[in-house]
């Protein structure tokens, strides 16, 4: 894969480095941290600041029973044994006076990235960091509206969702395992507040580490393949998902949901490309979406995926 080989090739040198790449492999970007150009910029793992900017949008999503079609889908393959976690994402219709830079500038969020004028995304879920021959990934899997009565409580004490994140959980535990040794859950389950828009949600991660050699930079190419596509924006079996995935949505992903993040020379940092909007002529499009499992409510599910639509 010429992907694998350009990232060894930097690795190898201690060339710092920008990569971002596409949710399927497919598309992706290589840049020396010494040539990237101006219509290019990022945000690594920052401090979240806050902002009185305006930052309303109005959402056009898909009917709900465009939804409910794509999730009944969904429950089929689930009770046929061909899946057991799916991460469903979805297109939605966005209007908003502000244009992309704008929305880049005043977002707050961990990562950032703005590209080209083309897409913007503000993640708050790492995909990888690399620090001193250890990895770490950060599973981030189940979102409830931190306004509810005891939400926290109420998110962490839920069957579906302890569920999910235990299937997340296992499936990047065995991922980390391809690339380290002595691979362990260090966190299962912590809560996290994260903005919204006018919201604010309560976000459920976990934190998995593994042991890598000492010339692990000369193999960074295997290591960020072989961890691709993000466990959780797939779900588990992996591969039998993604197909199932790509029957069901029935369009492009494209960057999102794939990754970006930089290697300064001697570590690396990384993030899940989610929150994310994209400019399609004059149009924007925000995509979003979450975990179904057997036990989903499709309702629930479906304002999930709107409550996730938002500029932090």
């Amino acid at each position: 894969m010429k992907l694998k080989k350009i990232l060894n090739n930097y690795g190898s040198k201690k060339e710092p480095f920008f990569f971002m790449i596409s949710y399927n492999l497919q598309d992706y970007e290589v840049i020396p941290l010494k040539d990237i150009p101006k219509n290019i910029q990022y945000e690594i793992n920052t401090k979240i600041g806050s902002s009185n900017k305006n930052k309303s949008i109005e959402k056009k999503p898909i009917s709900y029973d465009n939804y409910l079609t794509k999730f009944n889908t969904i429950q089929s393959e689930i009770k046929n044994g061909n899946t057991y976690l799916i991460n469903l994402t979805t297109p939605t219709k966005i209007n908003t006076k502000l244009e992309l830079k704008n929305i880049y500038d005043n977002a707050n969020s961990k990562y950032k990235l703005f590209y080209k004028n083309q897409f913007i995304c503000f993640s708050p879920e790492s995909f990888c960091i690399i620090n001193e021959n250890k990895i770490f990934t950060y599973p981030m899997k189940g979102t409830i509206d931190a306004n509810i009565k005891d939400a926290k409580n109420t998110i962490l004490k839920d069957e579906k969702e302890l569920a999910e994140h235990t299937m997340v959980v296992d499936l990047l535990r065995n991922d980390l395992s391809i690339v380290a040794k002595k691979v362990k859950v260090e966190e299962f389950r912590y809560c996290e507040k994260i903005k919204a828009g006018k919201k604010e949600l309560f976000q459920i991660s976990s934190k998995i580490s593994g042991e890598l050699e000492n010339n692990w930079q000369n193999r960074i190419g295997d290591i960020i393949t072989s961890l691709l596509p993000a466990g959780s924006i797939t779900g588990t079996p992996k591969k039998k998902t993604v197909q199932i995935i790509d029957e069901v949505e029935k369009y492009e992903r494209g960057y999102f949901t794939g990754i970006f993040g930089i290697f300064d020379g001697e570590s690396i940092d990384s993030a899940v490309m989610i929150r994310f909007i994209e400019k399609n002529n004059e149009n924007y499009i925000y995509k979003s979406g979450g975990g179904i499992t057997c036990d989903s409510d499709p309702q629930k599910e479906y304002q999930e995926m709107l409550d996730k639509v938002y500029i932090p």
